[in-house]
């Protein structure tokens, strides 16, 4: 007798390995508990005690890292806008036969599908004046480009949702083309020009744009090339990465790990850099315990240096061993090595320094020394960051 395959596969195929290639995501793959060994945290966002073992923290909130990841950009505006859809509306209406056709899907995230990315919930523009977005509020404005693309064909496009649930999203008012939001389907838009945003963040269209995370190891020195020799950024890139001029956010000297960022958007990078946008560094310091009383609020209040004062954001310990501390703190100065620096100043000199995050991005379980690209989800953030 011949036998049967076995339930869940057909005879003379295999599976890849990985799980099932149509689910979007391979196994979790978090790292345990239990001391610090690179690039990876425990589960709890905290290393527990017994050592210092992650260069990456997760945040609250965020799912299981191990998820797939992929690049995109959106990020923007605020809601409140006054609808333009009035020019066109009606004739648009008209030939689609669908002006008061009711949404099938109430609420569909976008991007839910996207394949590398960490979904960090909803973007929320932060409150300053520098990163406030001039609001459209005519009802009269004219965006409809008759030679351009359907909206719902570029939001699919774009990887947001299937067309159908483009569609509903624009009928429930949470799209916005250049400021105005839109609630009729027909608009044409162009794709190089327009700036589209769901739920406030900003659709990337432009295919060229890239943004990825590079977990930097020690030795290491920030730039694309040395002429010493030394090993730099372009070494861990691939053949086809090196033939794009990317920028590096910000730097991390030679002995600090960690969250470094890399795009060719010249613009992102000039505002993340920017100290008037006062983007957020979140740092994990292990230093010689045990640490005094007080010394969190010494560096909270401000300490001396020799190029002005300074001070944390926040500050908390996170772990200690026998004859070591460890401790998160979060600053938004960009000075070079002021993290070094003010933990001299207070008399406890760092012995091993490691950025778990830039801005909203977080380094998670990421391997030391490997490159990732940023999600879509992840690109929004940034640039409603800084008011992109």
């Amino acid at each position: 007798m011949t036998p049967s395959p076995r339930s869940g596969s057909s005879s003379g195929q295999h599976q890849p390995r990985g799980g099932n290639p149509r689910s979007g995501a391979p196994k979790s793959g978090a790292p345990k508990s239990g001391g610090y060994k690179g690039a990876g945290a425990p589960k709890s966002g905290a290393p527990k005690s017994g050592g210092y073992k992650g260069a990456g923290a997760s945040q609250p909130g965020a799912p299981k890292s191990g998820a797939p990841r992929s690049g995109g950009k959106f990020g923007g505006p605020k809601g409140g806008a006054a609808s333009g859809a009035s020019t066109f509306g009606a004739r648009a209406a008209a030939r689609t036969g669908s002006g008061n056709r009711k949404p099938s899907q109430t609420g569909a995230r976008p991007f839910k599908n996207d394949q590398y990315g960490r979904n960090l919930g909803p973007v929320k523009n932060r409150p300053t004046e520098q990163n406030r977005r001039p609001e459209r509020t005519t009802d009269d404005v004219d965006i409809h480009n008759a030679e351009g693309v359907r909206l719902q064909k570029v939001m699919a496009m774009a990887g947001v949702a299937s067309r159908r649930l483009c569609e509903d999203m624009i009928l429930e008012g949470r799209v916005q083309v250049d400021g105005v939001t839109v609630t009729q389907l027909g608009l044409r838009v162009d794709p190089e020009t327009a700036e589209i945003a769901v739920d406030g963040m900003t659709i990337q269209t432009n295919e060229s744009m890239i943004y990825m995370v590079f977990n930097k190891p020690k030795g290491v020195v920030s730039t694309m090339d040395d002429p010493e020799g030394r090993p730099c950024v372009s070494d861990f890139l691939k053949k086809r990465q090196t033939r794009e001029r990317l920028f590096h956010v910000g730097r991390l000297d030679t002995n600090t790990e960690g969250l470094l960022l890399l795009t060719n958007d010249g613009e992102l990078s000039n505002r993340l850099s920017h100290p008037k946008y006062g983007v957020e560094k979140t740092y994990l310091v292990q230093v010689r315990g045990p640490m005094a009383h007080g010394v969190g609020a010494q560096l909270k209040d401000g300490v001396e240096l020799e190029d002005g004062w300074a001070k944390v954001d926040s500050f908390r310990l996170v772990d200690s061993t026998p004859g070591h501390v460890l401790a998160e703190v979060v600053l938004h100065s960009g000075k070079n090595r002021i993290v070094r620096r003010m933990f001299d100043a207070v008399g406890y000199p760092v012995e091993r320094l490691v950025r778990v995050k830039f801005g909203p991005i977080a380094l998670g379980d990421q391997r030391q020394g490997s490159i990732r690209i940023l999600g879509r989800h992840e690109v929004g953030h940034l640039l409603a960051e800084v008011g992109m």
